[in-house]
């Protein structure tokens, strides 16, 4: 018998504890049912006992499946048959070998730079079924075969038996425990008790779920070698840090403006070839717990335990097979603790000689030629290290499609980058450009956002509109944009309204130049885009805003602008498929005493009519829908609706709030909205008046600072089963929650004419409620707290939630941030 056995038996009888506490419960309610109908008069008692029983049965044995129902969402992916990749098979083959445990049914290449075991199970957990890999394309792209085999190892090592023979259920176990008791909703009768006892079991069964991790650990290092282990350790997190930058940086504000890259993956591998101190950063960095259901012992633990014993695991024999020769020398180089340490120094601390950034550069290089090429042409292949990307010298260059370090294990993983993007990143009405133009438009979108709310915040404190550069400069030159900054900002001292008159000057004259075609953006991979001239010179925007704030110099820099042919009242381009972040979702609310459902953006309330109640089970299914889809920011509502792009104070200025989101991200914002996902924050890095909108644009009629806890859907990354935080359940920020993603062009019931992403169309009977045509917001008494918001044009709307209401993850965080916003700026 193995030494871990006896925890392992321990960790399954507090697994099925569940069934019993929940058992207990339900006899417990009946013998208190069976002793009030004893204290009745007997004909009474009789009359009411057999309904009154089966109704407390019927809805407590209700709510306890509905609590301890396991939910299995499939990450959306691409599945990979043995025919397809049989290298990568052989090297799953060997690893579930070492692990002692069957090969995965199916393996499926995810968005995320993650790795995880996901398995069907019911009972939670007590009763297993198929189990499936799920691999991440940027492992594929970034790892060396020894680092990515000790990941797989390690994930099916999970469930060895090497522990005990019931070690796989107390695995699996946990992880469905880790999945199902975060989503019992708080009015569900019977969750209090179970997740009481999910607290007692995750203390006994917390020295058992260390063991695992670390035994995974050994399996792990036995298959591939110690410093493989150990850096896949370093590597895995770094990975998923990257991956979340590159998203909010670089496709989530594109997404958000309704553009998608026409190679998601391709423009990960640049910032990973381009951004190698960030990576070197993130592998020195220890990652923080994703959750209170995380397995993972700290990171130094881990190491210390693999660099201070042998490598060899009881009962699991080291399997070369599958391993390349860089897998056997990793294995050699680890003949000691102090050489395991340094090469775990070597590839945490060192940006040059990291597996990782090499890995990164072949996949960049051309094969044979030492070269990039770019177009038709070639240039040398270090120039991928550089950060300019606007046409000049200094430019990135980058292959549409470059060869990749694992091509031996996927024969054709661009190809299946071009597939797997399809399905992760479904356009859904959005344009697919490059990625020059997405980055360029995108740039722009968010300054064009950070531009509406300052006008209509000026246009408010001066009684007139002011939809452009030369209206603003006009003010400028009269002293009455001062003035209405001393009205936005009444405490700010003299140099600091300068300062933010400056900045939303800058603001505007970028805008003008780039609608004028005298401007472009320049982007970098490394750094922040910024607004440059036609021909890549270096144009002084601050110096010209500081001049136009002086109203001595403003018609000066006037005539100089227009004289390079910089059109001041140029209009911005119309909205196209331009998207609003979704901020959080509720269900079942009342509005007005009408049956309600709720989506918070950016820009205002969706408000969705209800299901019927025999349908009201599909409520937060169908609204994660229309959130993923995307609600149009330029759609056409509703008559009687306020319309996303209509001003307050009829200026003629579109009301969403001061500019980009902050550093939490909504749903909407990124491709993670079109699955539960933590999707991409729209955070673009711009040096054209990025702090205007935030200054200026706060006393606007706008939006709340984006919020991640309204992310629909939204993945437990804390749950066991995450390879140093990922998960089966739902990987993040680039994969749907669909098997193939085709599932959403599903009708939602209530919708018309296909979703929102895809043609414009609002939810049938749908009300968008703009934040700029609210007013204010009153929290109504009683036991059932109420909102009543009233509205610019002298209408008001009442929401309350219903006994039965409920949210999407972070739903009503959301909520209260909206409401604490409009309370607070009206």
């Amino acid at each position: 018998m193995s030494k871990g056995a006896p925890a392992a038996a321990r960790s399954a009888a507090a697994l099925a504890g569940f069934v019993i506490v929940a058992g207990l419960q339900l006899a417990v309610v009946l013998i208190a049912l069976g002793l009030l109908l004893r204290a009745l008069p007997g004909g009474f008692a009789l009359r009411i006992g057999v309904p009154l029983s089966i109704a407390t049965i019927g809805a407590l044995g209700y709510a306890t499946w509905r609590a301890l129902h396991t939910r299995h969402r499939v990450p959306a992916g691409v599945a990979v048959s043995r025919d397809q990749a049989p290298r990568l098979w052989e090297m799953v083959d060997a690893a579930a070998a070492a692990a002692r445990v069957p090969a995965p049914s199916g393996v499926t290449v995810v968005a995320d730079a993650t790795a995880a075991l996901g398995e069907r199970t019911r009972l939670l957990g007590l009763i297993g079924g198929r189990r499936d890999l799920y691999l991440g394309l940027p492992l594929l792209q970034a790892l060396e075969p020894d680092r990515l085999a000790a990941i797989v190892a390690h994930e099916l090592g999970h469930g060895s038996p090497t522990l005990g023979r019931w070690a796989p259920m107390a695995y699996r176990g946990r992880v469905a425990v880790g999945r199902t008791i975060p989503r019992i909703a708080r009015r569900n009768v019977a969750g209090a008790v179970l997740r009481a006892y999910a607290g007692v079991y995750r203390r006994l069964d917390a020295p058992f779920s260390r063991a695992q991790e670390l035994n995974a650990d050994r399996i792990a290092a036995a298959h591939a070698g110690t410093a493989a282990a150990v850096a896949a350790l370093r590597d895995l997190p770094a990975l998923a840090g990257m991956q979340r930058l590159f998203h909010a940086e670089y496709v989530g504000p594109g997404w958000q403006a309704g553009y998608v890259p026409d190679d998601v993956f391709g423009g990960l591998l640049r910032v990973l070839a381009a951004r190698t101190t960030e990576m070197a950063m993130l592998r020195a960095r220890d990652p923080e717990p994703s959750g209170p259901w995380d397995t993972h012992p700290p990171l130094p633990e881990r190491i210390a335990a693999l660099t201070a014993t042998d490598s060899v695991v009881t009962g699991a024999e080291p399997s070369g097979s599958a391993m390349s020769g860089s897998a056997a020398s990793g294995r050699e180089s680890a003949a000691g603790p102090a050489d395991s340490a340094r090469a775990v120094g070597d590839s945490s601390d060192s940006s040059k000689s990291s597996p990782v950034d090499n890995a990164v550069d072949e996949a960049l290089a051309k094969v044979g030629a030492g070269e990039v090429a770019v177009g038709g042409a070639t240039s040398p292949a270090g120039s991928a290290r550089r950060a300019d990307t606007g046409g000049e010298p200094g430019r990135e260059s980058v292959p549409d499609q470059a060869p990749v370090p694992n091509r031996e294990l996927v024969p054709d993983l661009p190809g299946l980058g071009r597939t797997l993007q399809a399905v992760a990143f479904p356009p859904r009405g959005r344009t697919v450009v490059s990625w020059d133009d997405c980055l360029s438009v995108a740039r722009t979108s968010e300054m064009e956002r950070e531009a509406e709310a300052a006008l209509a915040a000026i246009a408010r404190a001066v009684g007139a509109g002011v939809p452009d550069a030369a209206h603003l400069l006009t003010l400028a030159a009269d002293g009455r944009l001062r003035a209405a900054a001393t009205t936005l900002f009444p405490d700010a001292p003299p140099e600091e309204a300068t300062s933010r008159i400056v900045e939303l000057l800058a603001l505007m004259l970028a805008l003008a130049a780039l609608r004028s075609g005298v401007a472009r953006w320049r982007h970098s991979w490394t750094g922040a885009a910024e607004v440059v001239a036609v021909d890549g010179g270096y144009l002084d925007l601050a110096e010209l805003a500081a001049a136009a704030a002086d109203p001595e110099t403003t018609e000066a820099v006037r005539a100089y602008l227009t004289q390079a042919g910089v059109d001041l009242s140029a209009s911005a381009a119309e909205s196209g498929s331009a998207r609003a972040q979704v901020l959080g979702g509720l269900v079942n609310l009342s509005a007005d005493g009408s049956h309600t459902d709720v989506l918070i953006t950016d820009l205002g309330l969706l408000l969705v009519p209800g299901l019927p109640r025999n349908r009201r089970h599909e409520s937060k299914r169908r609204l994660t829908r229309i959130a993923a889809d995307g609600i149009p920011a330029g759609a056409l509502l509703p008559a009687g609706s306020g319309s996303a792009g209509s001003g307050p104070g009829g200026s003629g200025s579109a009301g969403p709030g001061p500019g980009p989101a902050g550093p939490r991200s909504g749903a909407g914002a990124g491709p993670g909205a079109d699955q539960p996902a933590s999707a991409p924050a729209a955070t673009g890095r711009s040096s054209a008046g990025g702090a205007a909108g935030s200054s200026v644009g706060d006393a606007a009629s706008g939006r709340p600072d984006a919020s991640a806890g309204g992310l629909p859907g939204a993945s437990a990354g804390g749950s066991p089963g995450a390879s140093a935080g990922g998960l089966p359940d739902a990987p993040a920020s680039g994969s749907a929650s669909g098997s193939a993603g085709a599932s959403r062009h599903a009708s939602t019931g209530g919708t018309t004419g296909g979703s929102a992403g895809s043609g414009g169309v609002l939810p049938r009977g749908g009300r968008f409620v703009s934040f700029a045509d609210v007013a204010g917001v009153t929290t109504l008494p009683g036991l059932r707290k109420g909102w009543a918001i009233g509205l610019r044009d002298g209408g008001e709307l009442t929401l309350r939630p219903a006994l039965d209401a409920d949210e999407l993850p972070g739903g009503w965080a959301a909520w209260d941030e909206a409401v604490a916003f409009l309370a607070g700026t009206r």
